[in-house]
């Protein structure tokens, strides 16, 4: 699914999100409009990225919130 981020400078992003299990872990596999792509995990309260990846703390940080709020938004019951 197609997800609009903005990150701290202002700039904003199209990203598909989708999520898949890599032995016991949840990852979410991070696809850009430029081709780029990236896995994020979640230990804790903290969001990683594989060492192969080159995102940035703040994208990750802004990924993690976008993911998180899906998370909230499909565990809400809608009555």
């Amino acid at each position: 699914m197609e997800h609009k981020i903005i990150l701290a400078d202002g700039t904003a992003h199209i990203i598909s999100i989708t999520s898949a299990y890599f032995k016991t872990w949840r990852v979410w596999n991070i696809k850009f409009k430029d081709g780029r792509a990236a896995t994020l995990l979640k230990m804790g309260s903290e969001w990683m990225q594989r060492n192969e990846d080159f995102l940035d703390q703040q994208v990750i940080a802004a990924i993690g919130n976008t993911i998180d709020k899906i998370i909230c938004r499909r565990n809400t019951p809608a009555f």
